[in-house]
């Protein structure tokens, strides 16, 4: 009888060990634009990249970086890598959605970047009523230590066309679906729409098999900082509706749900406050 019990303790210590957290994060780094001034990215590149390593993020969903602020990141962060390329050509050229994610805690089996568009796999290709090519990076990982994997996507919405945002939402559930299967995936993202706002009914709306959950609204301790996401270097939140989302699929826990909304100096790290999720299996 004793031997049973230490038999099912060392089970349960083995899977408590794997059990492992997950520190996301999506930012909207704003791209580097000589017209913003002293809120230009020279002036805000290392303390994005502060922001980000205090909070230990491991996989990180950014939406309008150009080639020159993917690389100073990169140098920033040295345990880190990135997928993704940017929208124009699929390589550097344009604004990236990129992912980037902690080498030390899991590592990328399959990648791939796809446009927003009628015509999915034509670089630059512009969708609907867009004002602009718009991509999906989407990455499948798995955690070093327990195996386990999952896949994440981030992007970034037209902030025009409203029929592209639509119809985006629709073909990102349709290619989860396709892509992820059953298994867990976390979608980061600009999705330049409030909670009411049709598109985030699309992605949301649970008759759809493939619908998503808020990680907000799982949260075991709530959600901290401010709910409004975008500041436009501001004084403060422009308003009390996200536009930037960290949405889940499949079995995940969410142990926390914070809109980083630190200053230095009363300057932002980026027109928009990241958002920062901690996840587990």
């Amino acid at each position: 009888m004793k031997k049973n019990l230490l038999i099912l303790i060392c089970a349960l210590s083995a899977m408590t060990s794997v059990a492992q957290e997950l520190n996301v994060m999506t930012f909207n780094i704003r791209l580097n634009i000589a017209s913003d001034s002293l809120n230009a990215w020279p002036y805000r590149k290392d303390i994005a990249a502060d922001e980000i390593r205090y909070h230990q993020v491991q996989l990180l969903g950014v939406q309008e970086a150009l080639h020159v602020q993917m690389t100073d990141l990169q140098e920033r962060l040295p345990s880190f890598k990135y997928i993704g390329g940017g929208r124009d050509d699929g390589k550097e050229k344009g604004e990236y959605s990129a992912i980037f994610y902690d080498t030390t805690v899991v590592k990328v089996l399959q990648s791939e970047t796809f446009w927003l568009s009628e015509m999915p796999t034509v670089a630059g290709s512009k969708g609907w009523d867009a004002a602009y090519p718009r991509v999906v990076t989407w990455g499948k990982f798995q955690f070093r230590k327990s195996k386990k994997i999952f896949y994440a996507f981030n992007t970034h919405f037209d902030h025009m066309g409203k029929i592209a945002r639509r119809e985006s939402a629709l073909f990102l559930l349709k290619k989860i679906k396709e892509i992820a299967g059953n298994t867990p995936a976390v979608v980061t993202g600009d999705f330049n729409a409030s909670p009411q706002d049709e598109p985030i009914q699309v992605i949301r709306d649970k008759s759809n098999e493939g619908y998503l959950i808020d990680s907000k609204e799982l949260s075991a301790k709530g959600h901290y900082g401010p709910t409004g996401t975008f500041n436009g270097f501001g004084p403060k939140e422009r308003n009390d509706d996200p536009i930037d989302y960290i949405f889940l699929k499949g079995n995940w826990k969410v142990k926390n749900h914070a809109t980083i909304s630190q200053s230095w100096r009363g300057r932002f790290a980026s027109d928009h406050f990241a958002v920062l999720s901690t996840l587990a299996l």
